[in-house]
């Protein structure tokens, strides 16, 4: 806990010893002191340790971190660890932290206390802060970790800070310079994902994200951990391997980190050349040339090396224009018989092959070197934070193990900034000694320019505007054929029907065409027929068949003598013995007088009723049919009276409006009693009846 620091007593002053040491090292020039651990102290954010951090720091050491930003900006300080022994009430082991630098400076804080948690930032005055340590004699404690950042940077983290500390399933943090500790651990890589108690802002240097140098924003998510993790070296970086975790993050990007075209042969053989290449005879005496074409990373066999083993030779990639290149990716030969990679190299670029600038980080006077390769087959990783605009890049070896030799690509995506192009010519031949090229070593960092990468149109888009209409006519028209085609066969059927009834007759063509519907439609035709006396009335002798073959009724309808008797219909009635039953198709209206033949009907429904029952129709508004034509009825007169033969004319039953006494005879099952049981009723079979054309 944090034990505040108390007033001493008047006229007492603090033990001396300290003291002396403090000026006893600022009169040796020791102004930082020997009490210094892990220091990165960026422009806008940095780290700061005690020394041994995380283990116990020593006796009697001090050490002072003078901190300045941007003129107008203001400081603040987080730490991820505090534990400093306070036995001593913080007169000997203690941490301030002052306002200003030098004599002018004013103190803001000071602070001890064993794992002291410390939530609240501490902000400064102005742009400048000094941080004091100072140790005495002590039996236990850590020391301290801290970052800090301008203020303008309200989501600061510590290098400490994991993602298992954060509940959030994607959220933004800034992480501050110099997070390359030696006692932080990381597990995973890219795309994969790192494991939940992996470092953040370590990893994120890992991933290519965030410079150690400048620090910087990362955008994390957070999703189901996996069961392994692989390792990896990547921006001097190494992770380790790791096993299952409950949750994993990775790390939104701009996604310009495809590769350029070494492995898939975008890049021609004649834009990879070298300073020199490796040549020597093999046992059979065939010359073996490791020339500059085979530093295609992933590619079988034996890689690019170098004739000559000393720091001027280079490997050259002409990407043919200018590009965002964002990184780069080595290995060594790959051959285990070959036990050759360069351990660590310089980048240059240019865009015209003539003046060369080797790469720098932002705010450092000196060349980036690269991390290279720990052995001759795995890939290891650098990124450029900015990156490089540029259409030229040499990698320049630095060290190597027994050769030089290596197989590489880079990393980035395309650029246009809508300007002329420039006009380059191809590098002149070098010799294999010559790395006399003219260097830019600048403090300033290369140009960031964001622009957004323009569409290549190709020929693809002019052949497909002449396809796509040709193919929409084709398919116009092959339709167009399909619908006649099936009008024209609808059309046929309707003129070749089973009855051949004319197509202007609506009732009879729907009658025909009722009988190619499925047998469920012919179930709800089944409905009995009812037409009033007053319909039937007004009706002319034509138009009654018509409308009678509209809707076939449950049951045979008989034909009414007199009324419809000069239409042919078929009978659905038994004719009589001594008479051959067959069909007659004849025209009803104009062919001659013809003998009529009666046809047996269809068996009924098994569901229907097992005999049919008569149309009663009101005959009082009719002429009566003449002499000469029987009357057709499906009645038998009571008794045992004989059916009247041709000639004679049997009246038919008819029920009034009126209810009148004529009484009206309706079939009855046999066996079962009528309406007068007395009187036995016995059906009478239709009987032909001639067509008359006169009295």
């Amino acid at each position: 806990m944090l034990s505040p620091e108390r007033p001493l007593p008047a006229g007492t002053r603090p033990a001396s010893a300290a003291l002396l040491l403090l000026l006893l090292l600022r009169g040796a020039g020791a102004q930082k002191g020997d009490g210094c651990g892990h220091t990165v102290l960026g422009p806008e954010s940095g780290t700061l340790t005690s020394i041994n951090y995380p283990q116990t720091y020593p006796n009697s050491t001090v050490c002072e971190w003078e901190i300045r930003v941007k003129s107008g900006q203001r400081v603040q300080l987080k730490f991820g660890d505090f534990d400093i022994e306070d036995s001593d009430a913080c007169h000997f082991n203690y941490l301030r932290v002052y306002n200003g630098i030098g004599p002018t400076r004013t103190e803001i804080g000071k602070y001890c206390g064993l794992g002291f948690q410390m939530d609240s930032l501490i902000e400064s005055k102005s742009n400048e802060v000094t941080v004091q340590f100072m140790s005495g004699t002590h039996l236990s404690g850590r020391g301290f970790l801290a970052s800090y950042s301008t203020t303008d940077k309200s989501d600061l983290i510590t290098c400490l800070d994991n993602a298992s500390h954060f509940s959030e399933p994607e959220f933004n943090k800034y992480c501050p310079a110099g997070c390359v500790i030696p006692f932080a651990d990381i597990s995973g890589t890219i795309p994969h994902g790192y494991s939940d108690s992996s470092s953040l802002c370590m990893a994120g240097v890992h991933a290519g994200v965030v410079s150690n140098i400048l620090g910087g924003q990362i955008n994390v998510v957070i999703s189901k951990g996996i069961p392994y993790y692989e390792s990896s070296l990547a921006n001097n970086v190494t992770s380790k391997e790791g096993l299952l975790s409950v949750s994993l993050f990775t790390f939104k990007t701009s996604g310009c980190y495809g590769t350029l075209g070494m492995e898939s042969g975008v890049i021609p053989d004649s834009q990879i050349t070298a300073s020199s290449s490796l040549e020597w005879p093999d046992q059979t005496g065939q010359a073996n040339i490791w020339t500059p074409e085979r530093a295609r990373l992933k590619r079988p066999g034996p890689p690019w090396a170098a004739f000559t083993t000393d720091g001027y030779q280079w490997l050259q990639i002409d990407l043919n224009k200018e590009k965002r290149i964002t990184g780069i990716i080595t290995t060594g030969s790959t051959i285990v018989e070959y036990y050759y990679y360069i351990s660590a190299y310089r980048i240059l670029y240019s865009d015209d092959a003539q003046k060369w600038t080797v790469y720098r980080e932002p705010g450092v006077d000196q060349d980036k070197i690269f991390q290279g390769n720990t052995e001759y087959y795995r890939e290891v990783r650098n990124n450029f934070i900015p990156p490089i605009i540029a259409r030229f890049v040499r990698v320049n070896p630095l060290k190597w193990h027994q050769k030089i030799a290596m197989k590489v690509e880079l990393l980035g995506c395309q650029f246009n900034i809508g300007r002329a192009p420039k006009l380059t010519m191809p590098p002149p031949p070098q010799s294999n000694n010559d790395f006399s090229m003219q260097t830019d070593k600048t403090t300033s960092t290369p140009e960031i320019k964001n622009t957004t990468v323009t569409p290549t149109v190709t020929k693809d888009v002019a052949l497909a505007a002449v396809l796509v209409p040709v193919l929409v006519m084709v398919f116009t028209t092959l339709i167009l054929i399909l619908v006649c085609a099936w009008h024209w066969r609808n059309r046929k059927k309707k003129a070749e029907g089973t009855y051949d009834l004319p197509y202007w007759d609506r009732a009879g063509w729907w009658k025909g065409m009722k009988q190619f519907l499925p047998a469920k439609s012919a179930e709800h035709e089944e409905t009995p027929v009812r037409y009033s006396n007053s319909e039937v009335s007004h009706l002319r002798p034509r138009e009654v068949p018509t409308i009678l073959q509209t809707e076939s009724a449950e049951y045979a309808q008989p034909l009414v003598g007199g009324i419809v008797g000069t239409l042919h219909q078929r009978s659905t009635f038994k004719p009589e013995e001594g008479k051959e039953a067959s069909y007659a198709d004849v025209d009803p209206y104009n062919s001659p007088v013809q003998e009529v033949y009666h046809a047996y009907a269809e068996p009924l429904p098994v569901t229907g009723p097992e005999y049919a029952t008569p149309i009663i129709m009101d005959m009082s508004g009719h002429p009566t049919a003449p002499l000469g034509v029987s009357s057709i009825s499906t009645f038998k007169a009571t008794g045992n009276q004989a059916p009247p033969i041709v000639g004679t004319c049997n009246k038919l039953l008819a029920r009034t409006d009126s209810s009148s006494s004529a009484h009206a005879l309706y079939d009855t099952p046999k066996g079962m009693p009528g309406p007068d049981s007395s009187v036995e009723l016995v059906y009478q079979v239709p009987q032909s009846m001639p067509h008359f054309t006169g009295s």
